[in-house]
């Protein structure tokens, strides 16, 4: 019996969205989209209830970008569930031990149960990591209910974002979910840190957190125009001018470059040795190795992090930490 067929018995208990019954326009696709996008950053910028925030510097901050996460909230885990179930799956495939003909019908429908099944268990793992590791304050500190009321938060979140990723690629949005939510995530970024109206101050005076708003303001403030462009184009612990043009013209590269190709000369043996033009782009694999790469080492961090909370006198953590 193949690995798969345990499946069998729950998958009708998992979670679906059922494929669209007649062709979606592209109307309702845009719909479907926004509505996915928007309950997306409501999410993101809803706070998890139960939790203390830890007065540390975040160790995720570089990461979070690119797993579409956001501290403290309901997708304080991301996108990397969905990330991490692909991974194991592929190295499930690809080593054989998962065995799947997804040209028969039923087995295609037990592998996608799987998938879910997993991104489900992989949620859940992580939600409680987090916890255990002592993110939202130790265990003892917050009390069981609010651990427990914590990772249910989580685990039901990352439900919803399996759930939004399936409606869009069942048809009824527009391209994948992961791709939509971290582009849309790292959009947001960049608006809020060249429009962001928070003040701070540095020490020189009250600033804006904003890139564009710090600089019409240092314009406006200083008496020295030349000393305020200098300031707003290379300030230090805060956006600056220097960063979003950066930004862009990695942005117009990235563009630029993903319309490089190779076109490989390929025969078609059943019309007798025709050629033909097969194009590979530059960009073949286009971000995939590095959201692959930031959600294997977020997991490893948090897990160690939690096995060492739980066992700060082991031997082992002493030597490596």
């Amino acid at each position: 019996m193949k690995l798969i067929q345990l499946v069998r018995p729950i998958a009708s208990l998992i979670p679906e969205v059922e494929k669209p019954t007649q062709r979606v326009n592209f109307r309702e696709k845009i719909l479907w989209t926004a509505c996915s996008l928007l309950l997306f950053m409501v999410c993101s910028n809803l706070p998890l209830f139960g939790i203390q925030m830890a007065k540390t510097s975040d160790p995720f901050y570089l990461m979070r970008v690119i797993l579409a996460s956001n501290r403290g909230t309901l997708m304080e885990l991301g996108v990397s569930p969905l990330v991490t179930t692909g991974m194991v799956l592929q190295l499930l495939q690809g080593s054989k031990i998962l065995e799947v003909n997804l040209d028969d019908k039923e087995e295609r429908v037990l592998f996608t149960a799987a998938q879910k099944l997993v991104g489900l268990l992989v949620t859940l793992v992580e939600a409680t990591a987090y916890v255990m590791s002592g993110m939202y304050g130790d265990v003892s500190a917050i009390g069981t209910g609010n651990a427990i009321l914590i990772v249910a938060q989580l685990f039901f979140a990352g439900l919803m974002l399996l759930m939004l990723d399936e409606l869009l690629q069942k048809g009824y949005g527009l391209g994948s979910g992961i791709s939509l939510f971290i582009a849309s995530h790292i959009c947001e970024t960049i608006v809020w840190k060249a429009f962001s109206p928070t003040t701070i101050n540095t020490g020189r005076g009250t600033e804006f957190e904003g890139a564009i708003l710090a600089f019409f303001h240092l314009m406006f403030v200083r008496s020295n125009k030349l000393q305020a462009i200098r300031e707003a184009l290379y300030r230090q612990n805060l956006p600056n001018l220097t960063n979003l043009m950066a930004t862009c013209l990695i942005f117009a590269l990235c563009i630029y470059m993903q319309e490089w190709r190779v076109n490989l000369t390929v025969k078609y043996q059943k019309y007798r040795g025709t050629e033909g033009k097969y194009p590979i782009k530059l960009f073949y694999t286009s971000n995939m190795p590095i959201i692959l790469q930031t959600a294997f080492v977020s997991n490893i961090y948090f897990i160690s992090q939690m096995l060492y909370h739980q066992s700060p006198n082991s031997p082992f953590f002493q030597a490596f930490w």
